[in-house]
């Protein structure tokens, strides 16, 4: 790690070095070389000036040796030429040998009254040369001097500017790797800070005296440390507390990840289970039940909560599995013990099946002497109607003892159902059959409305009677309406069959109790009536036992709706 902060510390400075003295080279040179031109330039121009004022009073025999005098004075090539551009004199060359100059640009300046300068290589001496040419009468002079010397100082300059470079490189390196040792020890110590608390140390803390910008990562890291730890002080407490609270729960419950693996398990869960529960397993390897093992799976398929019944492999126990999916996926659990419930429960359905077993002989025989006794005619008429009182509810003990023996047998499941696939309309005509001579003697209309187009697998007297028990219902509470309704039609959930009547509707409050065992809207009424408050307890039971569903609606003075919906068959029928 500190190999590489050196590396890129040291070549970050050699890229500024190196863009710093290419700048001050390409500037700097640039400056320099144009002010040092531009005093050669005005130190020539003078010179130059100062020979053309002594050229003019001189002989053209002594032009040649004030030429060379000229040239040794000033450093420079001293040339005279005469207005033609004719060559008169020359400190280095000879005038003959050199050609006509009236083209040079310094001279055409020159000749025109005015100082001219140029730069060029000499077609002479093959050398550049600032040339400067000033006006005399008859011609002008010339004086040219080498700009060598200005690339013999930028040479000095760039050998200066190049071990100014160097010292500077070396003095980065020491920089670098003194910074890098700084740094390098800082970042140690947060990666080891990090380290322990990737391991799970939450303790670890990390102290900088320093105020850079490391010292602000530092304090970040330590601070979220302390957040990390006083978070993870309250979750393990709260897991602490769920676990606690799990354990104590008379109810087991188990955790299943989305893959099926057994996450969790409370004490009662392990305790049911005699081989215990294999965490991080499968979850069949630890429960064999088909019932858990299918509710948990639903649960895990739909993220919904389902219910199952286990009651297979508990040793007589029976448990209703609620299993619910969990937010970050997974399913939890939970078994709840309906052993005593339904120990309880059936032990009440067979004392009521009993006991109405046991009081129908009775019953019978109290109905049939006082038949007798009516049937006498030396009975006083006082007699008979106690007689007949007796008579009547021994009857209406009968039917009470009937309906119970009936509930009990559909609660229980020994009702033995003889399932077929029949239309709609052949149970609501059969409805329609039984109860229309009944109807007409109330003078009610009974009508029949069908859409379903599909048969339902039924058994057909089971649901004779729920229409008998409804349409019995809608007769003796509805008949204000003059008026009942029955029929089906198609539902997503199957075939919904409906009674309705147009009498006075039932109060709301009601609603959710219709279907209870001897709970009457009128109670009184009831009575005369000679209903047994088991009617639409029993039909109820009867539609579940089909896999459906019933319910009722109402509205005071419009009248009552029962609806049941059975399963259906998709099989076509007539309508």
């Amino acid at each position: 790690m500190r190999s590489r902060i050196f590396l890129k510390l040291f070549f970050a400075a050699l890229i500024i070095i190196l863009v710093c003295s290419v700048t001050m080279d390409v500037l700097i040179r640039r400056t320099w070389e144009g002010t040092l031109r531009s005093e050669i330039e005005t130190s020539l121009r003078q010179k130059t000036l100062m020979f053309a004022s002594r050229a003019e009073s001189a002989s053209p025999a002594t032009l040649e040796q004030i030429a060379r005098e000229a040239s040794r004075a000033g450093g420079a090539r001293v040339t005279v030429i005469d207005s033609t551009g004719k060559v008169l004199a020359d400190s280095e060359a000879q005038p003959e040998t050199m050609e006509n100059h009236a083209t040079r640009p310094e001279f055409v300046a020159a000749l025109g009254g005015q100082v001219g300068s140029s730069t060029r290589l000499s077609h002479t001496t093959g050398v550049e040369l600032l040339y400067v040419a000033a006006p005399i009468p008859g011609g002008a002079v010339r004086m040219a001097y080498p700009l060598s010397a200005i690339r013999a100082a930028n040479r000095n300059i760039d050998r200066d500017l190049l071990g100014s470079s160097l010292v500077a490189a070396l003095t980065a390196l020491l920089l670098a790797f003194i910074a890098t040792q700084s740094i390098g020890r800082r970042l140690l110590r947060i990666t080891d800070f990090a380290e322990r608390v990737a391991t799970g140390d939450l303790s670890a803390r990390i102290q900088e005296s320093s105020t850079d910008e490391i010292a602000h990562v530092a304090a970040a890291l330590d601070k979220t440390a302390r957040k990390l730890e006083d978070g993870f002080t309250a979750v393990e407490n709260g897991r602490q507390t769920l676990e606690t609270l799990l354990n104590s729960m008379q109810e087991p419950v188990i955790a299943v990840a989305q893959d099926g693996r057994v996450l969790w398990a409370n004490q009662r869960m392990e305790r049911l289970l005699p081989s215990g529960i294999r965490l991080g397993a499968p979850l069949v390897q630890s429960v064999r039940d088909p019932e858990i093992l299918s509710s948990v799976q639903s649960a895990i398929d739909t993220r919904d909560v389902t219910v199952e019944r286990a009651a297979k492999i508990f040793s007589g126990r029976i448990f209703d599995v609620t299993a619910a999916p969990m937010p970050g996926g997974g399913v939890v659990a939970v078994l709840h013990d309906q052993t005593e419930v339904e120990r309880v429960e059936r032990t009440r359905r067979d004392f009521i099946a009993n006991v109405s077993h046991e009081l129908r002989t009775p019953l019978t025989s109290i109905q049939g002497y006082a038949e007798t006794l009516l049937e006498s005619n030396h009975l006083p008429e006082h007699a008979r109607e106690f007689v007949d009182i007796i008579r009547k509810n021994a009857m209406r003990m009968a039917r009470l003892t009937e309906d119970l023996l009936v509930l009990a047998r559909v609660e229980s499941g020994e009702q033995n159902f003889h399932f077929q696939l029949i239309p709609p309309r052949e149970l609501l005509e059969d409805a329609v059959q039984t109860f229309q001579d009944l109807a007409d003697s109330w003078n009610i209309e009974l009508s029949m409305i069908n859409t379903a187009t599909t048969a339902v697998w039924v058994d057909r007297d089971a649901i004779h009677q729920v229409f008998s028990n409804l349409i019995d219902n809608a007769l003796k509470y509805g008949n204000t309406g003059r008026k009942i309704l029955i029929g089906a039609c198609e539902t997503q959930e199957g075939v919904e069959f409906y009674v309705r009547d147009f009498g006075d509707g039932i109060p709301s409050e009601h609603l959710p109790r219709l279907f209870e065992r001897f709970y009457r809207v009128d109670k009184a009424r009831s009575r005369e009536s000679g209903g047994t408050g088991l009617g639409l307890a029993i039909a109820k039971h009867v539609v579940r036992a089909h896999g459906g569903a019933i319910k009722a609606e109402s509205e005071l003075n419009h009248g009552s709706t029962f609806y049941f919906t059975l399963p259906r068959q998709d099989v076509p029928v007539r309508v």
